[in-house]
């Protein structure tokens, strides 16, 4: 067994926040094994001091700024 991580999957809709249940947009990954989920709001609060006590960190909140502002005909 190698000591390398797999790529973490890209966070779905159903992945959701641990502390409130919203959408999860941000994953730390404990070096101890395991891992939290966060909505952005609750990840800018405890990803710095995740990151410091060396978990890797997953951050896709930029994805909440790429959204469209409306649906296009093929998704309505």
């Amino acid at each position: 067994m190698t000591g390398t991580l797999a790529p973490a999957k890209q966070l779905t809709a159903a992945d959701r926040c641990d502390r409130c249940g919203a959408q999860a947009y941000i994953r730390a990954t404990l070096p101890i094994g395991g891992e939290l989920l966060f909505c952005a709001h609750h990840g800018r609060q405890h990803v710095a001091v995740l990151r410091d006590k060396g978990a890797n960190i997953q951050d896709e909140s930029a994805r909440l700024s790429d959204a469209p502002a409306t649906a296009g005909n093929d998704e309505r």
